[in-house]
């Protein structure tokens, strides 16, 4: 999911006539819906687990703690996904990307008259396509975790923004449509 919001975005930083668009991951999975799954799971589990113990098959006893314990820590990797934050800001001379992940912020700032935007295929066949913002020699992947769709949606939103190599189109106005 994005958020696109034009130079009306309160920054201090930023300047008047920009555009920000700000990339998050959907992470409909609350701390506590967490919680509640993982308990409710190993409750069932170790419950199934525990009677077929005292049936004299001990060995599921030890699968289902493995079980248990994969399942926790993909519970745990989905939730730090929430914090992962990519910032995209066009301006009349450079496109900045910034990206929060885990308290590490990474900065990368484009020449936007030599940038471009590209959906490249990725390497394996099978897995989905990068968007890549590339200028100079340098190239920044973006929006990893969006959907195909989201991300050739964002990329079709960010082409006009940034042009083709060599152009640096007009930005729009920040005044609201209506």
């Amino acid at each position: 999911n994005y958020t696109a919001v034009s130079s009306a975005w309160p920054s201090a930083s930023m300047p008047a006539h920009a555009v920000r668009i700000a990339l998050a991951p959907h992470c409909s999975l609350s701390p506590s819906g967490a919680w509640s799954f993982f308990l409710g799971t190993c409750g069932v589990s170790f419950g199934i687990a525990g009677l077929l113990t005292l049936r004299g098959y001990w060995p599921v006893l030890a699968y289902a703690g493995l079980e248990m314990l994969l399942l926790g820590w993909a519970l745990h990797a989905s939730l730090q996904r929430r914090h992962r934050i990519e910032m995209i800001v066009v301006t009349e001379d450079s496109v900045e990307i910034e990206t929060h992940e885990r308290g590490a912020v990474k900065h990368t700032v484009f020449p936007r008259h030599w940038a471009r935007v590209r959906l490249r295929d990725h390497v394996a066949s099978l897995a989905p396509t990068q968007l890549v913002i590339e200028a100079a020699g340098k190239r920044r992947e973006i929006g990893s975790f969006l959907t195909e769709q989201e991300r050739q949606q964002l990329a079709t939103r960010l082409a006009p923004l940034i042009g083709r190599l060599a152009e640096s189109p007009p930005l729009p106005s920040g005044k609201p449509r209506g």
